[in-house]
């Protein structure tokens, strides 16, 4: 599926005065799940697990503010916190009181706040019944930024997002891929043509931000996760330079309740390389769980 295709299958609403948009594949299934997108892309990164998913799950997945189909305020302190809160704002307008998670990258650092937050409810009812999680940096101190995302954190991000040409995406996304499942020109050209829209790039300096709060949130979000309560599972890239194997290996010390999918030779982004070996892992750790 193309983006065009996407954004016709989807819907936006109204998050106090800007459109987000989001998917939804609902049906008579007695299970929700929600799917979580990362940094710098939006939903259009589940395209290859979505059919497949929606035959067992009613599906909801959006892009947040900032990203992909959403709009792009360039006046707004884009925090984990608003993505956070722009989920829980999309599961209350679709009236949804429980779901399940897969998420990647920035995706389940949004969902470790939600799972904080679904903590520290009063209520005994979780709205988070189990989550997956794809490579992304749950654990900070294990997590390597390539240069440019230091470079866009840096006081001089807000020069270099001029010149995130399409050749420029193209070759920092293609590093962090498995050498054998790179990219191909298809998805290159739909996930520029994402990133750019509607002046996207343009706030790229704005959105990393949320590698501070990782910090600065390291030991709530970290203990979200070792004192969760719900079935969790990590399905990783190991050949991600970014938070692959060295993150999975300490995933494995730090937070033992969480079940390890290993795929050795694939990198960051495991819905698009090895899209029906993450679904043989999804479905796997659902059944036993």
């Amino acid at each position: 599926m193309n983006t065009k295709d996407w954004l016709k299958s989807g819907s936006h609403y109204d998050y106090e005065g800007s459109n987000i948009f989001y998917k939804c594949s609902t049906s008579s299934k007695s299970q929700t799940l929600i799917l979580i997108h990362g940094f710098p892309t939006c939903s259009w990164d589940y395209y290859k697990v979505w059919d497949r998913l929606s035959e067992s799950f009613n599906l909801i997945t959006l892009d947040f503010l900032g990203y992909g189909l959403s709009d792009k305020p360039k006046r707004i302190n884009y925090s984990t916190h608003l993505q956070a809160d722009i989920v829980e704002s999309l599961l209350d307008h679709l009236e949804i009181t429980c779901c399940h998670v897969l998420a990647h990258d920035f995706g389940d650092t949004v969902f470790q706040e939600l799972l904080a937050r679904d903590h520290a409810r009063s209520s005994d009812h979780r709205i988070y019944q189990s989550a997956v999680l794809l490579n992304g940096g749950i654990l900070p101190e294990f997590h390597h930024p390539r240069p440019i995302q230091k470079a866009l954190i840096s006081p001089f991000g807000i020069l270099i997002t001029p010149f995130l040409s399409k050749n420029l995406v193209r070759k920092n996304l293609t590093q962090v891929f498995g050498k054998e499942t790179p990219p191909s020109d298809f998805e290159i050209d739909q996930l520029y043509s994402l990133l750019t829209r509607n002046g996207g790039k343009y706030v790229f300096h704005k959105l990393i931000r949320y590698l501070t709060d990782r910090k600065t949130y390291a030991d709530r979000w970290t203990q979200s996760l070792q004192n969760a309560s719900i079935p969790l599972a990590m399905i990783n890239g190991h050949l991600d330079p970014v938070s692959g194997k060295h993150l999975v290996d300490a995933v494995r010390v730090k937070i033992s309740n969480m079940v390890i999918y290993d795929l050795p030779d694939i990198g960051h982004f495991p819905q698009i390389e090895a899209p029906d070996r993450v679904l043989d892992a999804f479905f796997d750790f659902h059944q036993k769980h």
